[in-house]
């Protein structure tokens, strides 16, 4: 472990570890449709884009004719098509197998913190080749309420036994952003999946040190 206070990074998973948002607005879509309803491409990505799927078909609920009581089994369909999706779409990618592992080597802890059920976090991260370096999974079954509320990254840390100010969150997406803050964790925006390497890290580790 290097000296400093930076004990964990602590990653959210789509946009940052994996490159699945698109994943999850096919899967729903397609669940949706089957029941003539649908997310368009623009409320994806300015709106829906980093909430869980029950938050998603609330919304759709309000705004189109989509009967609440659909809302589990469409979540369930959801759930499947994703699975369909990750076991195509899901591989390995060296430059995150190289960081995680890099920073484990080095004392880090890391955790994995996403809006998504503790299942999908499970099967990309085993897809991806980055299980073995976690010491932590996070889901939005652990917790009362998902981002953009921090209590995902609080309850990591508190797991982890570390203080805010021992932590650094990964993220891509406005409301997971606003969640890292709000932990007291300093954070690490990225803009795409590439940007999730062991240079920036670094970086971002020595610059919380200095």
């Amino acid at each position: 472990m290097q000296e400093g206070r930076i004990k964990a990074v602590l990653f959210d998973m789509d946009g940052v570890l994996i490159d699945a948002k698109d994943w999850h607005y096919e899967a729903l879509n397609r669940a949706l449709g089957l029941f003539g309803a649908e997310i368009s491409r623009y409320d994806h990505l300015h709106t829906f884009d980093g909430l869980p799927t029950r938050v998603k078909l609330e919304m759709v609920s309000e705004g189109q004719f989509l009967p609440k009581e659909l809302h589990g089994f469409i979540n369930e369909l959801k759930q499947d098509y994703t699975a369909e999706l990750i076991h195509q779409k899901c591989h390995p990618m060296f430059h995150h197998e190289y960081a995680l592992s890099r920073l484990r080597s080095e004392g880090y802890q890391i955790a994995v913190c996403s809006n998504s059920i503790r299942s999908t976090i499970e099967l990309m991260m085993e897809k991806a080749h980055l299980k073995q370096y976690l010491d932590l999974i996070v889901s939005n079954e652990d917790v009362k309420k998902a981002k953009p509320d921090p209590e995902m990254y609080i309850t990591a840390m508190q797991k982890l036994g570390l203080h805010p100010d021992e932590c650094i969150v990964v993220e891509d997406n406005p409301k997971g952003i606003q969640a890292g803050k709000a932990s007291g964790a300093a954070v690490l925006e990225v803009a795409t999946v590439y940007d999730v390497n062991y240079e920036n890290i670094s970086r971002k580790i020595k610059e919380c040190q200095s």
